[in-house]
């Protein structure tokens, strides 16, 4: 199944780093998102891009992960010559993940 059966999205930056949520559509889902969706499973499904470190950190009282990918954005905002300089794209591409 891809990630958006499950779960929903949001994204932020600051300079070269991307900010990720992953929040369940359904509280009782968390926990298999927990299990599936690892910083490790992301930094590998952003390859291409992520150059340095990934942090999940887990928000269980609203059922929802924020992972931090250091290194992503291309040098940032006034940086980068990418059309989607800010990332917000990459939500949408993590949902696409299968799990």
């Amino acid at each position: 199944m891809k990630l958006k059966e499950i779960a929903h999205s949001r994204t932020g930056d600051k300079g070269d780093i991307s900010n990720i949520s992953v929040i369940a559509w359904d509280k009782k889902d968390y926990p298999l998102l927990k299990e599936k969706v690892t910083a490790e499973k992301v930094k590998a499904y952003f390859s291409d891009i992520c150059k340095g470190d990934v942090v999940r950190y887990d928000i269980d009282s609203l059922g929802a992960m924020n992972f931090v990918l250091d290194k992503t954005l291309n040098g940032g905002v006034t940086r980068s010559l990418a059309m989607d300089k800010h990332g917000k794209s990459l939500c949408m591409a993590l949902l696409e993940m299968e799990i």
